[in-house]
């Protein structure tokens, strides 16, 4: 379960940006409803995820000790004219510049605030990365568009979500994701399409479980626990890795075509409806 390198995460945003900015140009109607974040239109899922490149700018460019308030980052809600695709899209391009700009100047050792425990500019690479690895996905199903991810970020992206899951049930204790420290059972999960990484452990899990990737979860009192490779557990969910990680997330039905359950569903429905740090 090795972090990728910091590079590796720029590079990612900056391809993830030119991503997300061919959805804005697409042709997509920008008032639709996000599927997956029906609070939001198409439009005000991308000035979300702009304005939190923006806002990671901010904090890494100037090193920041605490929180940087909103009324001291500009243009953090975007352009002035709505629906308006070229203007998105160029301040789309100008926060990925932004904040790639910062972290690749940084590198990931650079002091800096951070809400989870981990103060430094590379949490801040990881955790923008993964944002908008996910928010692109809401686009897509929003605009009907394909969607894929490289492998090695979609696995992280699922460790990604399990530490930030993890810390939020140790040190919020209003959170939901407390909830799940009354749970108890494993989940695994099995991708069909992605190799195993190096000394994962084969647990009896069926034909094929040894080269393939996976991660076995336990929902213990004391907080959320994982492993890499297979093993028996009280639910499995098993499909191609990057449906696996939306279904993850909440961002995929649990019963769709590409995905299998196995076991017990209400176990992995639990966690879909409780995993969250926000």
């Amino acid at each position: 379960m090795t972090v990728l390198a910091h590079d590796r995460y720029c590079d990612e945003i900056a391809l993830q940006v030119d991503e997300l900015r061919a959805v804005v140009t697409s042709g997509a109607d920008l008032t639709a409803t996000v599927p997956t974040c029906p609070d939001w239109s198409l439009e005000q899922l991308v000035r979300h995820m702009g304005g939190a490149l923006r806002w990671v700018d901010a904090l890494v460019r100037t090193r920041a000790r605490e929180n940087v308030p909103d009324e001291r980052i500009p243009l953090l809600g975007g352009p002035d004219r709505e629906g308006d695709p070229a203007a998105l899209d160029a301040w789309l391009a100008r926060s990925g510049e932004l904040v790639v700009g910062a972290l690749r100047e940084a590198g990931p050792d650079t002091k800096v605030w951070s809400w989870a425990g981990v103060p430094d500019s590379g949490f801040w690479a990881r955790r923008m990365t993964h944002e908008i690895t996910v928010h692109r996905a809401d686009a897509a199903l929003a605009a009907g568009l394909p969607y894929e991810v490289a492998p090695d970020v979609a696995a992280d992206a699922v460790d990604e979500w399990l530490q930030l899951v993890r810390w939020t049930q140790c040190n919020e204790p209003h959170a939901t994701a407390r909830e799940l420290l009354l749970a108890d059972g494993t989940l695994h999960l099995h991708a069909t399409d992605a190799p195993a990484e190096p000394g994962a452990v084969r647990g009896a899990t069926g034909e094929g479980a040894a080269g393939a990737w996976g991660r076995v979860v336990e929902l213990t009192g004391r907080g959320v626990e994982w492993r890499p490779g297979h093993e028996r557990a009280t639910v499995t969910l098993r499909g191609p890795l990057t449906s696996v990680l939306l279904a993850f997330y909440g961002r995929l039905p649990l019963d769709s075509p590409e995905l299998e359950v196995l076991g017990e569903r209400g176990l992995l429905e639990l966690w879909v409806e409780k995993a969250t740090f926000g």
